[in-house]
């Protein structure tokens, strides 16, 4: 029985071996990337995380945990390998503290700031792209991106995922905050496929938040906020299969811009869209027209009232910062980094 006991005890010790080798832990302030990564060894970079974790063998879930910091990207981290036929393993970055953790703060959220030149050529255009997905079921929880501060880079993509065939992708609890004079986002989520998904997540003064126009089915768009998109809200092509329910989308140029010469039919439901210069938009070679001729379904939608946010005013953050003011229109609706709903103060 004892001999059993011991067999047992040995072959569980190497699967929890074997599974811990597939989460790395990555800290830019005590870590070194010379280290395994294990969570009392961590390393210093993303880029090193990436590197090893596209490794990886076996069908196992795959995890980087980012500690709170400045992560710097000096090119873009290809999160592979690519296969059109793979497993439905995930692949995750994620903050070591999310959101609804009750010891979570602002300066808790791990910081991706790209400061590469252009490091992608996509069909002779050239740009540059902080995460290039080329695999199924990945998922980015609970991560801040802060733009691209090279200045020779005008067009710069947090998130891209550029193959069809790729199936999955989640993007939640995260923050994408541009800034057009200094550290512009010009897309913040540029991808095609199926099954991406946006959940409670924050895009500020982004030029265009999210990019979706080619080859995309399975979207969906919940308990988020887009504001202060400075070219477009969210584009998006001929497809009608999406869910949009539960978002505040308020004082961009334009909320949604889709594909000249497409009959589309798009349902809108318990939404704030307001303060848009434009409502429903046209892409007519890359010049936003004012579309008066597509009518969404729209199932409890607020066009009307005006939309605050929390910012910075002295010298901490809020811990409900770039979320509704109480003022603000569209407070019943729980939009924003919190699942358990929106944190007051």
């Amino acid at each position: 029985m004892y001999r059993h006991i011991i067999i047992f005890s040995l072959l569980w010790a190497v699967v929890s071996v074997k599974s811990v080798a597939q989460t790395l832990f990555v800290n830019p302030v005590k870590g070194k990337d010379c280290s395994t990564g294990a969570i009392d060894a961590p390393l210093a970079s993303l880029g090193k995380a990436v590197a090893l974790a596209n490794e990886f063998k076996g069908t196992q879930p795959v995890t980087i945990k980012l500690a709170p910091g400045l992560y710097l990207l000096t090119d873009q981290l290809v999160l592979k390998p690519f296969k059109a036929t793979q497993s439905t393993a995930s692949y995750t970055i994620e903050a070591l503290v999310m959101p609804d953790d009750t010891r979570w703060l602002p300066s808790m959220m791990p910081v991706i700031q790209s400061v590469s030149p252009n490091n992608k050529n996509w069909g002779k255009f050239d740009h540059c792209a902080g995460f290039q997905v080329e695999r199924n079921n990945v998922r980015f929880r609970g991560l801040k991106f802060v733009g691209n501060t090279n200045p020779t880079v005008v067009y710069y993509y947090a998130i891209e995922r550029h193959f069809a065939e790729l199936k999955d992708m989640e993007v939640s609890q995260c923050i994408f905050a541009g800034s057009r004079n200094s550290a512009p986002i010009q897309g913040a989520l540029f991808a095609q496929g199926s099954g991406i998904k946006v959940d409670h997540s924050i895009f500020y003064e982004c030029k265009n938040a999210l990019l979706l126009f080619m080859s995309v089915t399975g979207f969906s768009l919940t308990n988020s906020i887009i504001y202060g998109s400075y070219e477009g809200a969210i584009w998006f092509g001929k497809y009608s299969d999406f869910v949009f329910t539960d978002n505040i989308i308020a004082n961009n140029r334009c909320f949604w811009i889709s594909m000249k010469d497409y009959t589309s039919h798009y349902t809108f439901s318990n939404s704030v869209i307001t303060g848009n210069n434009m409502f429903m938009g046209l892409n007519n070679n890359g010049v936003i027209e004012n579309d008066n001729q597509t009518v969404p379904t729209t199932k409890n939608i607020q066009r009307e009232g005006k939309v605050e946010l929390n910012v910075v005013a002295t010298d901490t953050i809020p811990k409900n910062y770039l979320h509704l003011s109480p003022g603000s229109a569209g407070r019943d609706i729980s939009a924003g980094l919190f699942k358990s709903g929106n944190i007051s103060k």
